[in-house]
Parts: structure tokens; sequence; C-alpha cells
């Protein structure tokens, strides 16, 4: 759906990214609990529990029963707070320092919101360096990124045919691309494989989340690939990324990049009949303007190949496109976990060179604001330095919602689950919460509500970083034991979360 202001377009739905994330693998960015038991209760757990000197409480030797049955290698901590007193009700591990994983996001949304403003949208426009006579713009067209991160390939296509619109034909000089609003970075984190779609490059000028779509099809002893930028009305075939089936049965990809295209093989062996996913872009800028004129000539606007433009030239705006408003951007972040949305809201809201820098910038932030700890080398969680307690990431939720900042109403009603993983359906406790994956490291961080009782705030990070570490990066994607590892740890969590909201609520 679209509102039009105008000449401006304002985006309200991203349609595309459910399937666009669906079809990519995730594991930086997993969504929470697969299963939340309800365990009985005995006489002695219905209090606070409070045990005499030198004894554990029930409550407590139920949890470490619970902790000690998952069997994770690593470390578990979690803290239970009173939203409303911010007294502790449980804790295990809590002042350890964990990697939060994309937990992060939930912090890199706070330091948004009031960096920016909960008004700020993210603006990709089209200028004209001179004026338009007999439908050919008299110097150079500049399509000019305003570091949306959500921007798609149907909006794209929108900005083209506004363009057309406006009876433009034609250019007598060139098209050029400014990518210049935000730090260019080849990569969010170094230490993952090149196809990992969760990892693109990015800059003031992004497109599809910074990923092509990449789709094969056996045809005879061999197969058929294409590259494509699809969107859910438009879907421009993309020249700029190739992609060659090779005959072996590793390594699954290699990848070459240069100044003007970007090369992949895949191997053979892992293709069978047929399938599709995306890959990273790392051109981001060439690679949207590639796309913007194959749109714009669908339209009958004649365009020369992309250049990059270091400083915008004098110009006048012809069209532009809007992102939501920040706090529905920052909703889609925390609900799709998406890494690039989180990296650019945090440089927007830094204004640093680099995403390290803005990770630190990011970081004396929270300690001034929150009194915590905590460190931070990016805004997504996909990097696993950083590092953040129970108890610091507890403190930071009940300041937040004390203080009014805008976090809770954007998280994501994760939902209490059955012995079965499956949703409960009208169950009346509310998990409002931000989970976070990282091979051997699973986070979830919240609040919990209940109807008319006590409202809690709890972090769960477990993690064995030391065992991640491990993991060569060319096997990171999935690497043994990982996934069961991963379920285990989502288990723990919401039985944890279940036995709070019966205990406490």
């Amino acid at each position: 759906m679209r509102r039009n202001r105008g000449n401006r377009s304002v985006i309200s739905r991203r349609g595309l990214l459910a399937a666009m994330l669906a079809s990519a693998a995730l594991p930086a960015c997993g969504e929470v609990m697969t299963s939340s038991p309800r365990p009985k209760l005995r006489g002695d757990d219905r209090g606070a529990g409070k045990a005499a000197p030198g004894q554990k409480s029930a409550v407590t030797t139920d949890a470490e029963a619970l902790v000690q049955a998952a069997k994770l290698t690593g470390t578990v901590g979690f803290v239970l707070m009173d939203a409303k007193t911010g007294a502790v009700l449980e804790g295990r591990e809590a002042g350890t320092a964990l990697p939060p994983a994309s937990v992060t996001k939930a912090v890199t949304a706070l330091y948004a919101l009031e960096k920016l403003g909960s008004g700020r949208r993210f603006v990709t426009r089209l200028l004209a360096t001179g004026p338009i006579q007999g439908g050919v713009i008299q110097g150079d067209l500049v399509l000019a990124g305003g570091g949306d991160a959500t921007l798609q390939t149907d909006q794209l296509g929108d900005l083209a045919a506004r363009l057309a619109k406006r009876g433009v034909k034609g250019v007598s000089g060139r098209l050029l691309y400014w990518e210049g609003a935000l730090p260019y970075a080849a990569h969010i984190a170094a230490d993952q494989p090149d196809q990992v779609g969760y990892n693109p490059a990015l800059s003031g000028l992004n497109l599809n989340f910074n990923r092509v779509h990449f789709e094969w099809k056996k045809a005879g002893a061999d197969w058929s690939v294409a590259m494509d930028a699809r969107g859910e009305r438009f879907i421009p075939q993309v020249s700029m990324v190739g992609m060659k089936v090779a005959s072996r049965e590793t390594p699954l990809y290699t990848y070459k990049g240069g100044a003007s295209r970007e090369d992949w093989t895949v191997a053979s062996g892992a293709l069978g009949k047929g399938g599709s996913r995306w890959l990273p872009v790392r051109l981001t800028g060439l690679y949207t303007a590639e796309v913007f004129r194959t749109l714009a000539k669908a339209q009958g606007v004649t365009l020369p190949e992309g250049q990059a433009v270091q400083a915008l030239p004098r110009s006048d705006e012809l069209a532009r496109v809007e992102s939501e408003a920040l706090p529905e951007v920052l909703r889609g972040m925390l609900r799709w976990s998406t890494n690039i949305t989180a990296e650019c809201s945090g440089l927007s809201a830094s204004g640093a060179g680099s995403i390290a820098a803005s990770g630190q910038a990011m970081t004396a932030w929270v300690r001034q604001s929150f009194a915590v700890g905590a460190s931070f080398a990016d805004h997504s969680g996909l990097g696993g330095a950083s590092r953040i307690s129970a108890q610091d990431m507890a403190q930071i939720l009940l300041r937040a919602a004390r203080d009014g900042r805008g976090l809770k109403p954007i998280l994501r009603d994760v939902g209490m689950k059955d012995a079965q993983g499956k949703v409960i359906k009208g169950h009346p406790v509310k998990v409002m919460a931000k989970s976070g994956t990282l091979n051997f490291v699973s986070a979830l961080a919240g609040y919990i509500t209940p109807p008319g009782g006590r409202e809690m705030i709890f972090a769960i990070f477990t993690g064995d970083p030391a065992r991640r570490d491990a993991v060569p990066v060319a096997a990171r994607e999935n690497p043994p034991g990982s996934e069961a590892w991963i379920s285990r740890s989502r288990k723990l969590q919401g039985q944890l979360i279940s036995r709070w909201a019966s205990l406490y609520a």
C-alpha cells in the first residue's frame, strides 16, 4: 500500500520482506522460543521463595534444574525484575557479560529514536543538474541515496514512473549515483562466509537489503541460472552480478569482486533440480543504479550506465520516495531482525565514519544514559565482539520503559508457547521481546505482561563464545552442533518465561 503526497511517495509496507527473508539463511536473526512448557507448580513455588540463610529457595533450585537439563556448553545468565520497582526476582550469572547477538537491535532502536527523532524518514531522490527541454534533461540525472536500508525494487520503479510523468525521455549528460549519506562498508562483519545474505555491504544508497536474487533450474545435463532484483510488481534482470555453475562438490560458493561487477560460482553438487536464494551485493550504489536504469527504460526513459559521484552537484529535485517514519522502520527491523537496517539506523544516528566507530559511539551513549557497562562493536549484533550482561540489559529495558523512550510499543509479541513450540493462541500473557542468535549464542530480552498482574522485565543470555570462535569462517553458515545447541537454548528460554509468568504474575 502506498500513500502519495504530491511528488513524494511514502512507503507504508514492505510487502516483499517476508519472502526475501524466508528464502535466505539467517542464523544471526533467529526468532525466539521453540517451546515453552508450563511446569506444574508445587506449593512452595507460589511465593517469591525467599530462602533461609545458606539455603536455596525452591524457585531458584527449579530454575537451576531447567538450566542443567538444557545441557548447554558455555554460560547461562538471566535476570528477572519487577518492572515497577526494579526489584530482582530471580537471577543467575546476571552480571556475566556475553554476546547479545540481535538483542543489540533493541539498544540500536533506542539510540536511533533519541538521536534522529520519531519523525525521521529516509529519502531517496532524483536530482537534475539542468532544465528539462524537449523531454531531455540538459545535464546530469542524479540518483541520491539518503541512507534508506528498506528501499525495494517496487519503490524504485515508482520513482522511475514519476520521472517519466515529468515528461523526461532522456538526459544529455550522465546518470550519476550518490551513496555518500552513509560511509561505505563492504560487509557488516568480517568473520562470515561470502554467501550469507545477512552480511551484505551497505552505503547511503541501498536496495533490497543489498541482496540479489539467484535462481537455478535443471536444464538437461546443465542448469539455467538467473540473477534479478525482483519485487512484487517488477522483476528487473541484473547483469553486473554474474553466476556460473562449477562442476564440483565444494566449496559451495566462490566470490570475486571488482570495480564494476561481481562474479560468483556455485558447486553443481549442491544444486539439485532447482531452487533460489538471496545473495549479498557489495557494489551497492552501482547495483541500485543499474536496476533503476532498467526500470526507467521500461517507462520510456533512456539513460546511460550509472557512474558514481563523490559529492552532490548543484541540482533541483524531480522526484523522491520516502521510507516509513522511523518507529515503523525500527519495528520492521525488530520483527525481521534485518542487520542492514540496524547498521544504517545506527550510522545515521551517530554520524560516525565506520561501523566500528559508530558502535563505540553507541557504547558511550548507553553507558552515559543507562549507567551500564555494555560494549557494542556494531548496531546489529552480527559481530561476536559485543558484550553485555543480563543485569545491564534488564536495566536498560527498565529505564527505557520508565522514561517512555518508545521501545516497548515497537517490540514484537513473541507469544507464550506450548511444549511442542506452538504459539498458544489467545494466551493472556504477552511477551514483548527481541531475540538474538549466533552460532552457539542465543539471547532473549523484553517484557512479560500478564493481564492485570505484575509486569516483569527479563533478559536471558546463553553463549559459548569460545566454541563459536573456533568454527572456521567458511563453515559458519551452519556449523555442526550449533542448530541443536540453539534449539535447547530456546527451549530453556521458553521454560523460564513460562515459569516466571506462573510464579510471579
